[in-house]
């Protein structure tokens, strides 16, 4: 009677490990599951039919931008809202697989965003926090449905990492267009697109993750010249 029960007892514990590993590596395969046991119910009012549950099922259709293109992403930008934003301040591992200076990707995927170290999560979750909400210009590009990669490419950005014009100009240029459109009426010798300093890196005035700020007041103490993301008057 005691070998039976023990053998039962032991049959009962391995079962309890096999499921206890099958969710377990459910959940390593796809981040979703390890929040949402009911996956359909989680999506917006007349949306498709999705036959394949978790992060697969959205793949089918919707692109986590990995190439990184400089364009507006609606998937991405509304999962990290959801998630990220003020109403859950989810951690950025809960659906994102990341060890210090080797990888920065996404739970069952294979790819990687590059190699961030700690220092740099820390600012990246700063930064990502003001992109949820804030009067800057990162929040505007969320609102704009532009996500991280659509103004930092493919790669994480590390603290010494900026954003070439190239990048900016691919959505908002040509330059010859930025220079019409911020013609001043008080003379064109106050035209922060077309000035003195030549083709200046846009980000010395456009302070995506802080308060942006005209370079020429540093000087120009007169000039009127308020901006998207800026102090508000």
């Amino acid at each position: 009677m005691i070998k039976i029960q023990s053998v039962f007892i032991t049959v009962f514990m391995l079962l309890f490990l096999c499921v206890g590993m099958a969710s377990a590596a459910e959940q390593a395969a796809d981040g979703c599951a390890a929040c949402h046991a009911d996956f359909a119910s989680t999506l917006p009012k007349g949306h498709p039919e999705v036959k394949q549950p978790g992060l697969a099922g959205c793949l089918t259709c919707h692109s986590l931008a990995q190439a990184g293109e400089a364009k507006k992403n609606g998937f991405s930008t509304r999962i990290h809202l959801v998630h990220a934003g003020q109403q859950l301040q989810a951690e950025c591992t809960a659906c994102h697989s990341y060890v210090a200076g080797k990888s920065f990707g996404l739970i069952g995927q294979s790819f990687s965003w590059g190699a961030p170290k700690d220092a740099d999560m820390a600012a990246m979750k700063k930064a990502f926090a003001s992109w949820t909400k804030s009067d800057n210009t990162d929040h505007l590009h969320a609102k704009a449905k532009v996500d991280c990669g659509g103004c930092h490419g493919k790669q994480a950005p590390l603290l010494e990492s900026t954003v070439e014009n190239s990048r900016c100009l691919a959505c908002h240029g040509p330059m010859a267009a930025l220079v019409a459109k911020t013609k001043s009426k008080e003379g064109p010798e106050r035209n922060p697109h077309e000035s003195h300093l030549g083709e200046a890196p846009c980000a010395v005035c456009h302070h995506a993750h802080s308060e942006s700020r005209s370079y020429c007041l540093d000087c120009h103490k007169n000039f009127d010249m308020p901006m998207p993301g800026g102090a508000k008057e």
